[in-house]
């Protein structure tokens, strides 16, 4: 059997072999088997880690509804259009409706004489009013879009205001404001049945530093508008006022937080009717993180405030974190006391007095036995309902070709968003159907993109693929018109591999390892696509696919162990120093990994289970880790449990790195990299290179 060789560069946590994925066992207790296979935030033991959708979500925009929460996101180019989640806990959501079945608003949104790619919808303010959900968004060039309902579940009904970017709405005492625009935002009226402006309403928010994707609250008598300052890489403000036509304060919401994520590759364009592209790798050395940067608050009954909050992340697009909110000097700010404008990547769950099993957020899996699509999946712009079907074929998914050049304008592109870290799409083809050409399989739609399929041609059929970065094909040395197409995709390194089999089970890699990129032309990170154009001017044959399934080998990878129980080792990912116990001073400190004399019991741990993912970490002479201001010392707790001072949040960023937060000021154990000595807990989080001192590696010591 051949074999693939593994997408991971830091870790071999995973055997990817052809026709075979070797997965870590589950590791989470609480999770039932579809969130052991799908990535769910809840880890099963009261926490969560970010992000709270492995995939794309673009803008949200968060509300409660008595003891319910309804979270909508930017859904672009994509039909069905304008997503709307529920959830009862803020950590588990299901889909309860997109808004619009086809956002038909011109030839351009239908792929005919042009394209919407990174228009659409986008920027979403969701509210609740007397009994009606709105959800209001701006489309590029035609005007902001208003959807009613009286159910998040729909139907909804649609009419349209003037263009308003990135606006939010606020419900008043009788009066309806709507903000938008970026760094002089602007506020109007809009009358009472939401159908137009209010004549002679305009003015500019005069606010200093605010800047675009408005959350517009009114809160103990008081207004906030909550805003992402425009550009990349970029911090969240809010402004605060006693009245709607201020005087306005701001204040930095969050500032510098990139939860460890660093900067990805970036994409540059050619020019020319066919262009090439660049693509510019990111310095993983740079220091530099991609931060959070827009998002909405929402209160819980019990008193809680938290933001669901956005983050650039690479190919696979733009995710979502959950995140505390505190009140300060009565300024919502991100973060938890003593650690504020920063968020932990693994926190307790939201007190919402609901229990929720750790549930997926979409089945991925398709056999197309259903006569409906599984709503996972959306159409790349408006889809010709004529040119495709379920039923005419039943058990599978047929593709008639429509005539175009390539495959950026095919119409009838059916996506779904890929899953991170890593997953694994695999389809099975029939391509009998093909006529001269036509050319069908399954994509990576992207800026560039690349597809791995068989083109028809007067000849016969080649397998192939192409990759749009310097438009290279590779052929097969064999083409059956039946097989399974597979894109495995790792999005830590941004690379992915095609392969193909003619049985299902033996699969073979065909053409170099395609690197991903998010840019700016869609405004969306890749996407897996099932497709079918002929190139000839005219309509052509079909294709049918079957049995789409998405394999994640690190959905309960490595970063959500929790070695309870076991003794450790713990070392610094910014020098590969040891923490130790100095036994001399009772304290805890940090020694080279080649410091002679070093007695192997006191660079060892054991691992206490507190519950809640909190550990307390036991030194060889029977001493606990314990924090005391910013120092760390080891204190005999004369068979006492330990208390909030040797308690430690475990915290797991997503590429195997370890923190661990102390409760007393919600900061992490920390060394000063290359300079061993005294451990503290003074780090405010984890920096994107690793390098800071606060993040480390585990090991069970055997």
């Amino acid at each position: 059997m051949q074999r693939v060789q593994h997408l991971l560069g830091f870790a071999s946590l995973v055997t990817l072999t052809v026709g075979v994925i070797t997965a870590a066992p589950p590791v989470c207790s609480g999770a039932s088997t579809a969130a052991a296979q799908s990535w769910t935030a809840d880890n099963g033991n009261g926490t969560y880690s970010n992000p709270l959708f492995y995939e794309e979500f673009e803008d949200p925009d968060v509300i409660r509804v008595g003891e319910d929460y309804y979270l909508a996101g930017t859904t672009m180019h994509m039909n069905p259009g304008l997503i709307v989640l529920h959830s009862k806990d803020l950590v588990n959501w299901e889909l309860a409706s997109y808004c619009i079945d086809r956002l038909d608003l011109g030839p351009s949104f239908r792929l005919e004489g042009g394209n919407i790619y990174g228009q659409g919808i986008w920027a979403p303010c969701i509210r609740y009013h007397d009994g009606t959900f709105y959800v209001f968004c701006n489309v590029n060039r035609v005007g902001t879009q208003v959807f009613r309902s009286k159910s998040a579940n729909g139907p909804w009904a649609r009419n349209q205001l003037p263009g308003m970017h990135d606006l939010s709405v606020l419900f008043d005492d009788g009066k309806i404001y709507a903000i938008f625009g970026a760094r002089r935002p602007t506020i109007v009226e809009l009358n009472k049945d939401i159908t137009e402006i209010v004549p002679n309403t305009r003015r500019q928010m005069n606010a200093r530093g605010m800047g675009e994707g408005h959350h517009l609250y009114k809160i103990n008598g008081k207004y906030y508008d909550v805003s992402a300052i425009p550009g990349a890489h970029t911090d969240q403000v809010v402004a605060r006022a006693d009245s709607i036509d201020g005087p306005w304060e701001v204040e930095r919401m969050v500032q510098g937080e990139s939860l460890g994520v660093p900067t990805q590759n970036s994409v540059r364009r050619g020019r020319g009717g066919n262009p090439t592209f660049t693509i510019m790798p990111s310095d993983p050395n740079s220091g530099g993180g991609l931060t959070l940067h827009q998002g909405g608050i929402v209160d819980t009954p019990s008193g809680e405030w938290w933001s669901i909050i956005m983050q650039d992340h690479g190919s696979i697009g733009r995710m979502v974190a959950l995140v505390s909110i505190t009140w300060d000097n009565n300024f919502p700010i991100i973060g938890l006391p003593g650690n504020l404008r920063k968020a932990p990547n693994t926190w307790i769950k939201p007190n919402t007095d609901y229990t929720q099993a750790p549930k997926p957020l979409f089945v991925r899996n398709d056999s197309f036995d259903s006569p409906k699509l599984n709503p996972v999946w959306q159409w790349n712009h408006v889809p010709n309902d004529s040119k495709w079907s379920l039923t005419e074929k039943p058990g599978v998914l047929r593709l008639h070709s429509l005539p175009v050049d390539d495959f950026w304008m095919a119409r009838n592109s059916l996506t779904q968003r890929p899953m991170g870290p890593e997953s694994i799409a695999t389809v099975e083809l029939d391509a009998s159907g093909l006529v001269a050409g036509d050319t069908a399989g399954l994509a990576l739609l992207n800026a560039p993109y690349a597809w791995i399929g068989l083109v028809k041609t007067a000849k016969g059929v080649t397998l192939q693929t192409f990759d749009q970065t310097d438009r290279k094909t590779t052929k097969a040395p064999a083409s059956p018109t039946h097989v399974w197409l597979r894109v495995a995709c790792n999005f830590d390194i941004e690379k992915a591999v095609f392969s193909w089999s003619a049985d299902g089970k033996d699969f073979t890699p065909l053409g170099d390892a395609f690197t991903m990129a998010y840019q700016l032309t869609t405004f969306q990170g890749v996407r897996y696509s099932l497709f079918n154009f002929n190139t000839s001017g005219q309509a052509g044959g079909h294709a049918d696919f079957d049995n789409f399934t998405v394999d994640e080998p690190r959905a309960r990878g490595i970063e959500r162990v929790i070695p309870v129980g076991k003794t450790v080792t713990l070392t610094s990912g910014a020098d590969g120093s040891f923490l130790a116990a100095d036994t001399q001073n009772m304290a805890l400190i940090n020694v080279a990994a080649d410091a002679p004399g070093v007695v192997a019991q006191n660079v060892q741990f054991q691992v206490i289970n507190l519950g809640k993912g909190r550990v307390a970490l036991k030194a060889a002479n029977g001493r606990f880790v314990s924090a005391a201001g910013d120092g760390v010392s080891l204190k005999d707790l004369a068979a006492k449990t330990p208390g909030e001072a040797e308690s430690f949040q475990w915290v797991n960023l997503m590429r195997g790195d370890t923190m661990l937060m102390s409760l007393t000021n919600h900061r992490y154990l920390a060394t000063k990299p290359n300079n061993p000595g005294p451990v503290t807990v003074t780090a405010a989080g984890p920096q994107p290179d690793r390098k800071g001192g606060a993040c480390f590696k585990w090991k069970a010591v055997e």
